[in-house]
């Protein structure tokens, strides 16, 4: 039977896990549609979309290593077992920042990829500020996966 502790370690990893890909998989869903549209008419311009299509991606990632980090250290894939109600809790709260705002940055990069892709589809001299703009959110997913990884590290 599972222990309070470990349950809440392990729904910590869920969070993390789902909302972060959820937001990537949506953000790269919305700007991979825009993008197709544009790659129908002109295939020429798949390489300078392609970043666009796949920086949404990186807050899944962020979040799958701070679920994997929780699985390590809470015992989940070896060692001693989480047993405590309260480091569990403090596992969940250490996967909040990455679930939170992977899911909402990446769902915000997506919208911002959209435009990008537009934007390329009329000026693809442009593709460079269509990208930086993009890359600025990214900024909000690594404040989160940061602030998720120390936490998990120092339980």
């Amino acid at each position: 039977m599972m222990n309070l502790g470990m349950f809440f370690a392990l729904l910590g990893v869920v969070a993390a896990v789902v909302m972060s890909g959820i937001g990537s998989s949506k953000g790269v869903g919305a700007a991979s549609e825009a993008a197709a549209a544009v790659i129908s008419d002109d295939p020429s311009k798949f390489g300078k979309l392609l970043v666009l299509q796949l920086l949404p991606g990186t807050q899944g990632l962020y979040g799958l290593i701070v679920g994997v980090m929780v699985f390590l250290n809470a015992g989940i894939l070896g060692g001693e077992p989480v047993t405590e109600l309260t480091v569990g809790l403090e596992y969940f709260a250490a996967c909040l920042p990455i679930a939170l705002s992977g899911y909402f940055s990446a769902r915000a990069q997506g919208r911002v990829c959209v435009t990008g892709v537009n934007l390329i589809a009329k000026r693809p001299e442009e593709s460079s500020k269509a990208i930086v703009s993009a890359s600025l959110i990214e900024l909000y997913a690594l404040l989160g996966f940061i602030v998720s990884f120390l936490a998990v590290i120092n339980i």
